[in-house]
């Protein structure tokens, strides 16, 4: 039985089928069954249409954006929603979301992990064959271009290492919009500030409601991407 806050990820794998609204009443309809019964609120849905081969997910971003703003759970209708690309894949677990599948309600983290060590796999699998097309290739004299690839850097480990640190930079990323949009509304003291938040249903990274002193932590933490971004 569904119980709490919970976000709804649907996607569909080509224009004319976001146009057409093919495949996305299905998904709906197997989220709401999945969610029948129990106390919960379904408080964003977000649809995509792109290609299961593209790991750029705009649409996926901001639905995991607001699973962290208002500590709600990632609903997808089929698993195959997700990417088969292990990067992604591992990425969507580093996010720090929890998530269901309505066609495989047993599918957790774990699962997420066995899948991109399985496409990872796959992945090295095809590269192999790939560099030995192109070592035979070369020993048959045809003339190949050099390696493009991009090795990780020490910034891209240590943020790595650092991921309980990204996540909290990354919780007041998303709060940074909403934050502004209060204080446009002339909610400009701590208190007024906490308050709007707690009003709209935000939970604190542990789940309670916002303090002054917790809202000014945040705005503490803001400042660096506020100086980023006039620079």
């Amino acid at each position: 039985m569904a119980e709490g806050k919970w976000v709804s990820y649907l996607r569909v794998s080509t224009d004319r089928q976001g146009k057409s609204g093919l495949g996305i009443e299905a998904q709906r309809n197997a989220v709401a069954e999945y969610l029948d019964g129990g106390k919960w609120s379904l408080v964003k849905e977000f649809v995509e249409v792109e290609s299961g081969k593209n790991t750029d997910r705009p649409k996926l971003a901001e639905a995991i954006k607001a699973c962290r703003v208002y500590g709600a759970r990632l609903v997808i209708a089929k698993l195959d929603r997700l990417s088969r690309d292990a990067h992604f894949l591992l990425g969507l677990e580093k996010a720090g979301v929890d998530f269901v599948c309505a066609d495989m309600p047993n599918a957790n983290q774990l699962t997420v992990r066995i899948m991109a060590i399985i496409a990872e796999e796959e992945r090295e699998m095809i590269s192999k064959r790939t560099k030995a097309a192109l070592a035979a290739a070369k020993k048959r004299g045809k003339k190949l271009g050099g390696y493009r690839g991009v090795a990780p850097s020490k910034k891209d480990r240590a943020m790595a290492v650092e991921a309980v640190q990204a996540r909290a930079d990354a919780k007041a990323a998303d709060l940074a919009p909403i934050i502004k949009e209060l204080q446009a509304a002339g909610k400009t003291t701590l208190r007024a500030i906490a308050a709007g938040l707690t009003e709209q249903g935000i939970p604190t990274a542990r789940g309670g409601k916002w303090s002054s002193a917790q809202v000014m932590r945040m705005l503490e933490r803001l400042r660096p991407f506020e100086a980023r971004a006039s620079m």
